[in-house]
């Protein structure tokens, strides 16, 4: 049976050895609102910029944004792109790069020009010289890899045919992983799938598998037919096939073939998506898991990439949250204990582009009242943040005995009701300041308010939020049930 926490634990204690094309992807974004009197060519007013760790830099950083330790090895040229691409990775604590300089070559560098407003990729402009590297930078790389071979619990190969992966990098790496019992991974660019003979995994896309099988093949059975036809050339374990919105094929040598359909997520950035497949692959099979939950953890990780802007990273909180049904999550993973935690929760949802609600209240005692309230609210959202008072704001609020349950046990209860997303506890005596912070598509009380009595009715309806009041269960109250509740003792 899957336990993703038992397979989490067992993730971050792995060592992934990646091995790749390492390149500095430069995202610079604006708003597209003319044409260039110069050219028939749009023009974009920059707004921002961003760097990201690129290329096979990107599974590292995806296998570190899982918890798990990263020994990266690729090539670097002597220039200002390998010097931002050295500081970036000195930020990751769990990446330790083992980085070749050759002077004789630029960087990889790719930079994307981005319309803000349409999420739409105008332009790429690339720096860099796609050929094999020289027998000296070759010499250097396979002495690299054989040193770290012997610590890595599995071994993956990011093949974007930048001219890392030579053939005898290639040879070198998977007969010295086999030797010493270690699974490699390949996410192939040569169509020769011959060139990765004797790796346990090759993850090609679809038009990759065509090219390489050359076959046209579309449905589930003619997949398998030709990953098994191609597997007898490579002696592999598996082959996986991704295939963008129609899912991912995993045919093993032995066994029957496992298909999982696409998550359906609106799709922002495919940048980067490759990489985090076989990055969640590398680290869940070295932990252990079998093929079947292996792969759909890389296709839920998939779908979580796929809903970001940029290059993007997916963590194992979000990760499970993509796993796991919403009503089987522990209630814990339904509370933001701290500002951080809120602020990344509310960024994932506003680059999903989904409607964030918010309630408020004690909740001292939950009743029906509470929960046709909650109920009302989250079917005006698509996520719904419940303000919680502390314990400290409950007696200033309610008196000395009050509440009869502390915040912990409030928050916990509320946490598993399934229209809850997230349960954040404040200590003001109003929700104005968190309301600020939320910054709410629509805040929402009940009827037993007017609009005006709302706090934070001001702060929601400047920026063009809602203010939306529901209907009330009338003969339910807290301080009714508490009062009904000691009486019947006197």
């Amino acid at each position: 049976m899957f336990d993703f926490d038992t397979l989490s634990q067992a993730m971050v204690r792995q060592t992934v050895l990646c091995i790749g094309d390492l390149m500095l992807d430069e995202f610079v974004y604006g708003e597209v609102g003319r044409i260039s009197p110069e050219a028939p060519a749009p023009v974009i007013a920059v707004q921002r910029s961003e760097i990201n760790v690129g290329g096979a830099g990107n599974v590292a950083r995806s296998i570190a944004a899982l918890g798990a330790h990263c020994i990266f090895v690729g090539i670097v040229g002597d220039d200002d792109a390998a010097r931002a691409l050295k500081a970036e990775l000195a930020k990751e604590s769990l990446i330790e790069p083992m980085l070749v300089v050759d002077a004789a070559r630029p960087t990889t560098r790719k930079v994307r020009f981005v319309s803000e407003h349409f999420s739409t990729h105008m332009l790429r402009a690339d720096w860099e010289r796609a050929t094999p590297v020289s027998a000296e930078i070759e010499t250097t790389l396979i002495d690299a890899i054989t040193t770290m071979l012997p610590r890595a619990d599995i071994v993956l190969l990011s093949d974007y045919a930048k001219g890392v992966l030579t053939e005898k990098v290639i040879r070198t790496t998977i007969d010295g992983a086999r030797k010493l019992g270690k699974r490699v991974i390949v996410d192939p660019k040569n169509m020769n799938f011959a060139a990765y003979r004797g790796a346990s995994l090759l993850t090609p896309n679809r038009k990759e598998f065509a090219d390489a099988t050359r076959s046209a093949a579309r449905t589930e059975v003619e997949i398998v037919e030709a990953a098994r036809a191609s597997m007898r050339e490579t002696d592999g374990e598996a082959m996986l096939v991704t295939q963008s919105e129609f899912g991912m094929t995993l045919v093993p040598r032995q066994g029957e073939a496992i298909h999982v359909p696409a998550h359906q997520v609106k799709v922002r950035d495919v940048s980067g998506a490759g990489d985090t497949v076989v990055a969640v692959l590398g680290v869940a099979l070295a932990a252990g898991a079998n093929w079947d939950t292996a792969l759909r953890a890389a296709n839920a990780a998939a779908a979580v990439a796929v809903s970001k802007q940029g290059t993007a990273t997916v963590s194992l909180t979000e990760l499970r949250r993509k796993m796991l049904p919403h009503a089987s999550l522990v209630v814990e993973d339904k509370i933001a204990l701290t500002p951080e935690q809120l602020a990344a929760q509310l960024k994932a949802w506003r680059t999903e582009d989904l409607r964030i609600g918010f309630t408020n209240g004690c909740f001292d005692i939950l009743h029906p009242g509470h929960v046709k309230v909650i109920t009302q609210a989250r079917a005006a959202c698509d996520r719904l943040v419940l303000g919680l008072n502390s314990d400290a704001s409950v007696k200033r609020l309610k008196g000395p005995e009050r509440p009869l349950q502390n915040q912990q046990a409030r928050a916990e209860v509320l946490a598993a009701l399934e229209a809850v997303d997230l349960v954040v506890i404040f200590d003001e005596d109003t929700p104005l300041k968190l309301i600020a912070q939320i910054k709410p598509s629509v805040l929402v009380k009940g009827g037993d308010y007017t609009r005006e009595q709302v706090i934070g009715h001001e702060v929601v309806t400047a920026y063009g939020g809602e203010v939306l009041l529901v209907d009330i269960l009338e003969g339910f109250s807290t301080t009714s049930l508490v009062k009904r509740a000691r009486e019947s003792k006197s």
